[in-house]
């Protein structure tokens, strides 16, 4: 071997480090072009969040009135250590969806569209993402009315239309809910109404229309890259405001559960992240995402 191809070599093995640095840095420059996710959370397709009402975690979880939400205790995880914000209800709603009550402090019919703060809904909007809510009861799709007394809605129960950034047209009725569940938003909320959310009826009466309305998307989603997420406003107000949660589908560990204080906040910031966002609203920014319960 000459000393022109000694002195080579290195230079040769050095052209060969760079072209793989190179490669490494464009598959890391392909890699953080995609939407970002926690490390720690999978990436669903589709995600429902069901609100139910005015009941403690000891009410729920555990009881022989609520045979199905414990079924999904069982299937997927619980949270036993969670916790709304306030009473009463409607700041509640007002912080899962947007971080903050907005300075909602009781449940009087607020003003439609009085905030532009960032929400849920704006955030996935914004990003190209979908979003919706099925509304039982509501009279018909975006309509804006209080109350409706033959159906037992109530509006206290929808914040989404107190904000100007999220279309009033993303309000369906329950009827409007898909059979197809591909059609779904990326997040979706599915709000029974006064009875059915066991604020004026029992709780297996709440567990029971849960079961006859959802059980069908929850076993799908097990199969399907989807979630559904069970949680309540508040308690009774004799409990210290502890909530059930029930997280269920695929990626989360059958019989799971997380001891981890979580309120509603931290409930937002984990959509945000399961749906990639890269914005937290309010207090989301700052709160931390469910974890120990993913498969």
């Amino acid at each position: 071997m000459s000393l022109a191809q000694t002195l080579r070599r290195p230079r040769n093995a050095l052209s060969v480090l760079g072209a793989t640095l190179a490669l490494a840095a464009a598959s890391i420059g392909v890699w953080t072009a995609q939407p970002a996710h926690a490390a720690s959370l999978p990436a669903p397709d589709h995600v429902i969040v069901v609100m139910l009402e005015n009941h403690a975690y000891s009410q729920v979880i555990g009881s022989s009135s609520a045979p199905y939400i414990n079924s999904l205790a069982t299937g997927g995880a619980k949270l036993t250590a969670s916790y709304a914000i306030t009473h009463p209800s409607q700041p509640n709603y007002m912080a899962i969806f947007s971080g903050g009550t907005q300075g909602i402090t009781g449940d009087a019919c607020y003003t439609p569209g009085f905030s532009s703060a960032a929400n849920l809904g704006s955030e996935l909007i914004a990003a190209g993402r979908t979003w919706g809510s099925y509304n039982e009861g509501l009279p018909s799709a975006g309509s804006t009315v209080c109350t409706n007394s033959s159906t037992k809605y109530a509006r206290k129960h929808n914040p989404w239309f107190g904000f100007s950034n999220v279309p009033t047209s993303t309000a369906k009725t329950f009827a409007q809910f898909p059979t197809d569940y591909t059609t779904l938003p990326k997040i979706s909320f599915v709000v029974p109404n006064l009875c059915n959310d066991m604020h004026d009826c029992s709780v297996s009466t709440g567990d029971t229309w849960l079961q006859n309305n959802l059980s069908a998307y929850a076993t799908w989603a097990t199969t399907h890259n989807s979630l559904l997420i069970v949680t309540f406003d508040e308690d009774n107000s004799f409990s210290g405001n502890h909530i059930p949660t029930v997280i269920y589908g695929q990626h989360v560990t059958a019989g799971s559960s997380s001891a981890t204080t979580y309120n509603h906040y931290n409930v937002l910031r984990t959509l945000e992240d399961l749906a990639g966002l890269t914005t937290h609203a309010g207090s989301a920014a700052s709160a931390s995402d469910i974890t120990g319960i993913w498969s």
